[in-house]
């Protein structure tokens, strides 16, 4: 608490002390006293268009101590440290456990959904809509897992990444699944220089780059 407002918190207390020929000179009334917001009922002297409560009342109100030495009142209130307003911390930054946690099972469920289709296209095998759904599936479950896990900045916008990824990656799959639907001919080296498939694998590379760092950093990739 500033200077400024125990001095007016000091002149508050100067004011509401009554002085004794006062309690019997002025009617009392019943007042809701409300002292950083606790309210509580008082007798309330008015006189001279000045309302003044009872020193006792108030040191109760307040949670102080009352003591008397000599021709001395002292009204002691609680510490600074207990009436200083809270501070607000401020929001945490970079990723979180869980988001970092969730966001590897993704980029895992990714990988091996990439790795397993470019085997099949190598070894021409057929790729059927059963197994690229099983994949798919993983893969969606993953991301919403990820989506849940995401409270910082940092973590909201690497789902958006990871997102692009994913969708990356399906469009990638769906592809050559669309081509063994139509019976057209999938060369085995087909998706080594395929401009789709590296854009995953880049990705890839810079969403792990920032789950080390443990920070957020789009530099394009997946975009």
């Amino acid at each position: 608490m500033g200077p400024r407002s125990r001095a007016a918190q000091l002149a508050i207390v100067v004011s509401l002390v009554i002085p004794a020929f006062l309690l019997v000179e002025a009617a009392q009334k019943s007042r809701t006293l409300v002292i950083n917001g606790h309210p509580g009922e008082v007798a309330v002297i008015e006189r001279e268009g000045h309302a003044y409560v009872e020193i006792e009342t108030l040191a109760r109100m307040t949670n102080g101590s009352l003591s008397f030495n000599g021709n001395q009142i002292i009204l002691t209130l609680p510490g600074a440290g207990a009436l200083a307003p809270t501070i607000t911390q401020p929001p945490p930054s970079g990723f979180t456990k869980d988001f970092i946690r969730a966001g590897l099972e993704e980029m895992a469920a990714i990988r091996e959904w990439r790795s397993t289709l470019r085997n099949a296209v190598q070894r021409g095998y057929p790729v059927t809509e059963d197994w690229i759904e099983g994949y798919q599936a993983r893969a969606e479950q993953s991301l919403r897992l990820v989506s849940l896990a995401a409270t910082t900045e940092s973590d909201k916008g690497a789902v958006k990444l990871l997102t692009n990824e994913f969708n990356n990656m399906k469009n990638l799959s769906n592809r050559v699944l669309e081509a063994n639907k139509s019976r057209t001919y999938v060369s085995y080296e087909s998706l080594n220089n395929d401009p789709m498939d590296q854009r995953i694998l880049n990705c890839a590379r810079s969403l792990a780059a920032m789950a080390a760092n443990g920070q957020f950093a789009d530099d394009g990739s997946c975009h």
